[in-house]
């Protein structure tokens, strides 16, 4: 599964994880093992506000966006997140959401 992140400034930030060829947001299962090789499925046609763009499977790989929220000091990593090659089935892990408050001097 390659995701491609999307950022986009919220407080709340969900656990995304992966088991197969279906993807967990917090909890909730998305199943796409009904998506076949070559095959576009619009990110409209998914009832997720964190899936934000089409998925596909191209040479029997999941690709997808998520939307990556992050707080108001995110890192650069953060906010110019690269794609990432999930293999496993486990949480994914992502960048920070935002960095610690600088002390006030």
């Amino acid at each position: 599964m390659q995701i491609t992140f999307s950022p986009v400034r919220r407080d709340d930030r969900p656990i995304f994880a992966r088991q197969g060829d279906t993807l967990l947001i917090d909890g909730e299962a998305f199943d796409f093992s009904v998506v076949p090789e070559g095959a576009t499925l619009p990110a409209g046609a998914v009832a997720s506000e964190w899936i934000t763009g089409p998925v596909t499977r191209e040479g029997g790989v999941l690709h997808l966006t998520l939307a990556l929220s992050h707080g108001p000091r995110a890192p650069g990593e953060t906010l110019f997140p690269r794609p990432v090659m999930v293999t496993g089935d486990d949480v994914i892990d992502l960048p920070a959401h935002s960095l610690p408050e600088e002390p006030a001097t």
